[in-house]
């Protein structure tokens, strides 16, 4: 186990899952420039190490993150905004270039920004007790941090647009019926359930899950025929690791495989 300690993030990687904890706990994790630096760092880590195979995000303390701090709203110029939103973007970025799964585990809160850095991810797994809020018409703003480009693709437009518009807490029932959560665990449960979530993952062919999440969130913006393509050429890569050749050879031994990211 390597741990190592920023001061807003907490980084401890076990085995091949590398595990970030959002750590500003007594104002429930709102974002700060430094956090944002310091995710964004440690997904980089993550893109260059192959022993990395999957990345988790969870927050200390009783929330997973209030998003934006309460405290500079309203004091900030607008240059100030754009560059620190212009960081967010990058860090957003990153997530999702990174050709490695990201798993948002959500508790307590998950509101503004931190909704959306955990619709950013590519799963998220939630407490029974977690409440998901897009809360910024509160306050008289937009959301920002992709909000407005992944909740409609996971809900349609007219339902995004209503979540958007109140700005109501979602329970995480409706935000599993509505496709925002993957799984819920009881909360005496989470980090447990999570754990074995993620070390499942870690365990699975991620030169395919790498090919998986990219073509996936290109699917969005691309024809039919760009996609048809992209797949023929992808497996035709594919085909040639020593994943594929493992998993074939488990296939006819009638065992589990044995995937070493390769």
């Amino acid at each position: 186990m390597q741990q190592t300690e920023t001061k807003d993030l907490l980084v401890n990687i076990e085995g091949s899952v590398m595990n970030l904890t959002l750590n500003r706990p007594n104002s429930l994790n709102a974002f700060s420039s430094d956090m944002i630096a310091d995710l964004k760092a440690a997904i980089e880590t993550a893109k260059h190490d192959k022993n990395i195979r999957v990345v988790t995000i969870s927050g200390s303390g009783r929330s997973f993150s209030a998003g934006g701090d309460v405290k500079t709203m309203g004091k900030n110029e607008p240059l100030d905004v754009y560059e620190h939103i212009g960081k967010l973007n990058e860090l957003i970025l990153s997530m999702r270039d990174l050709e490695k799964p990201i798993i948002a585990a959500v508790h307590g809160f998950a509101a503004g920004a931190g909704f959306n850095l955990a619709l950013a991810c590519d799963i998220i797994l939630a407490a029974e007790e977690s409440k998901f809020v897009l809360s910024f018409s509160k306050v008289g703003l937009i959301s920002d941090g992709g909000g407005l480009y992944f909740l409609p693709r996971l809900v349609g437009t007219h339902r995004a647009k209503e979540l958007l518009f109140n700005a109501e807490p979602i329970d995480v029932k409706e935000a599993h019926s509505l496709g925002i959560v993957n799984q819920v665990y009881p909360v005496e449960r989470f980090e447990e359930n999570v754990t074995a979530y993620a070390v499942k993952l870690a365990s699975g062919p991620s030169k395919a899950f790498g090919f998986i999440k990219k073509i996936t969130d290109q699917s969005l913006v691309s024809s039919l025929e760009e996609i048809l393509e992209l797949e023929r050429i992808t497996q035709a890569t594919v085909v040639t690791t020593d994943d594929h050749r493992e998993g074939v050879e488990a296939f006819k031994e009638k065992r589990q495989p044995n995937f070493q990211g390769k």
